[in-house]
């Protein structure tokens, strides 16, 4: 049942699923008219100046764009160090057959995830690509890339949660819970808690499970001779090295001078112990840049591994502006005492909510809005402010229900880029894939989620 409900969904992914960047100017246009059936004295010049300054004006998240691109490339920089390229392909001669190879492919990128996103999302990629080298035409390769999509399904319940980092720096602008009530909010009080570790569990359990049921039965593998070449590619950029016995250049010197790294790296290494190894969206770049230097060990090695990464980054390039316009339209008011889209969507959704069921109705909210605004820091700029009102109004601001709420927020972002396409990008440009090649598959891992993190809001916390 499970995979005839696969096929369909697969099936209607490659009919109706159109290119991301036009999926965007969609949801744009979304947006506007729902600015318009919503909003009170929505106009037309005041929805474009809005529109203008989500995407290069004064509400512009290019800034965020940028870290969120940064730990993007320094994950897939990592990834590329012969320390982990050496263990994935270890790890890919494990699996005999696709339905191992998409479990041991979901199971390590979702690990991955929980230590830093960007790293899974393009371990899972990677550990495919090297997998289809081994088992070669005996696979789905969709299949096998959307289980390592599905990895990232647990993202903001790990380290690299921009929200949960967001909680602890007050100094953050996606902070907040620090600007309304003046508190930081830690790890101990959002990922650590069991609403948020339970739910991981369960996942690590149910889509292992699912992946046996939906596997396909036909092969599928396009674009082979590409995915071949940008491995060897990768593999070059990786490990570029002085040709033994020749003279070499003062530059050529300089660029394999192991120390520039080190120097780089210990700087990096002693600030972060100086801040108190205090957890933020630029420190967690540092690290994965700092750990990056050290296992590439040449500055040269570095620089090429970074610049071939760079490479998957153009989509998010060319779409975070839009976003930050879907942003603004949601945020947009004709005056101070006229409630934005944002507002109508969270006070629809809490007005009748209690102790216990208002994380459950943000998580709802949160899943709505993510179609819109699939980034989980820029979306708890968007429904953080009523959240956290909402609870304030409510006389619940202890810092551990506070966690609580935000991480209902969180998750719902996580759970809903199983069928929002945005951060599959990277994962496609890496595996020569279209985006109909692989949504079909994550559907399934969608409503699994839906579910699993939706109880998850249920649980009290300690």
């Amino acid at each position: 049942m499970l995979k005839r409900f696969t096929d369909v969904c697969v099936r209607y992914v490659q009919r109706w699923m159109p290119d991301p960047y036009l999926f965007a100017v969609i949801l744009t246009l979304i947006v506007v008219v729902l600015d318009f059936l919503f909003v009170k004295n929505a106009s037309m010049i005041g929805i474009i100046n809005a529109w203008y300054s989500g995407v290069w004006g004064d509400k512009n998240i290019l800034t965020f764009a940028l870290q969120m691109i940064l730990i993007l490339v320094t994950g897939y920089t990592l990834a590329q160090t012969p320390l982990i390229q050496r263990l994935l392909k270890r790890l890919a001669s494990i699996p005999k057959n696709q339905v191992q190879a998409a479990i041991l492919t979901f199971v390590v990128a979702g690990i991955a995830s929980l230590l830093n996103w960007g790293l899974g999302l393009v371990v899972g990629a990677v550990l495919a690509r090297e997998i289809l080298k081994k088992l070669k035409s005996d696979i789905h390769f969709g299949y096998i890339v959307a289980a390592g999509y599905m990895g990232y399904i647990v993202w903001t319940n790990g380290f690299s949660s921009s929200i949960a980092l967001a909680n602890t720096d007050p100094g953050n602008s996606l902070n907040i819970i620090y600007k309304l009530t003046h508190q930081v909010v830690g790890f101990n009080d959002s990922i650590f808690q069991p609403f948020s570790w339970i739910p991981v569990l369960a996942i690590f359990i149910l889509i292992p499970l699912a992946l046996k049921w939906m596997a396909p039965t036909e092969s599928f593998t396009p674009n082979i001779d590409s995915i071949a070449e940008s491995m060897a590619t990768s593999e070059q950029a990786a490990a570029v090295e002085p040709t033994a016995g020749t003279r070499h250049t003062f530059a050529e010197m300089l660029e394999n001078a192991w120390i520039f790294n080190l120097i780089l790296a210990a700087a990096g290494i002693v600030y972060f112990v100086e801040s108190g190894f205090a957890l933020t969206i630029n420190s967690v770049i540092m690290l994965f840049t700092v750990l990056g230097l050290l296992l590439h060990w040449t500055p040269i090695r570095f620089i090429h591994a970074f610049y071939e990464s760079a490479k998957t980054s153009g989509s998010l390039i060319l779409q975070y502006p839009l976003y930050g316009g879907v942003m603004a339209l949601m945020a947009y008011s004709p005056a101070t005492d006229i409630a934005p889209l944002q507002v109508v969507i969270s006070n629809a959704l809490v007005r009748h909510a209690n102790a216990t069921t208002l994380p459950l109705f943000n998580y709802i909210g949160s899943c709505i809005i993510a179609l819109f605004v699939p980034s989980g820091g820029g979306h708890w700029g968007v429904q953080g402010p009523v959240t956290i009102e909402t609870a304030k109004a409510m006389g619940l601001t202890s810092q551990v229900y506070l966690g609580k709420l935000s991480m209902s927020v969180a998750v719902g972002e996580q759970v809903t880029n199983m069928i929002q396409p945005f951060w599959a990008l990277p994962v496609l440009a890496l595996a020569k894939l279209g985006v109909r090649d692989m949504m079909g598959f994550t559907v399934v891992a969608f409503l699994i989620g839906l579910v699993v993190f939706g109880l998850g809001t249920l649980i009290p916390a300690i």
